[in-house]
């Protein structure tokens, strides 16, 4: 069956929130928005492309900074209204310069930094 991206539950925006999950560890490293086109661009180039709300454009992840995501697995939830993009990340995910934008936690009512910046 092909697969067609109209067939997504995007929002009134419509965006829909992808998460970004590293393929040989499994740890998630990212959330950000997807447009339609955003979809196909991923699907079609193997690099993952997001919809930037704050600029309104896409945005290639590693275009400028050189921290890349390779498309590993595409995955649609059962609601459709969610994606995991499982990726191949060169250096860190986040604009922080963490490997992941996951790095806080709360632990008995305290917020804990679970990493540091990558050198």
């Amino acid at each position: 069956m092909q697969f067609d991206p109209k067939t997504l539950k995007f929002n009134e925006a419509g965006l829909i929130p992808a998460i970004a999950q590293d393929a040989e560890n499994g740890d998630v490293l990212m959330m950000a928005w997807m447009n339609e086109e955003a979809v196909q661009r991923t699907l079609d180039t193997g690099r993952v492309t997001y919809w930037s709300r704050s600029r309104q454009s896409f945005w290639i992840k590693g275009e400028s900074s050189g921290h890349v995501q390779e498309l590993v697995d595409f995955r649609v939830d059962c609601d459709r209204d969610c994606l995991l993009v499982t990726v191949n990340q060169t250096g860190p995910a986040c604009h922080t310069n963490r490997r992941s934008c996951f790095y806080s936690a709360v632990r008995d009512g305290e917020e804990v930094e679970l990493m540091k910046p990558m050198v």
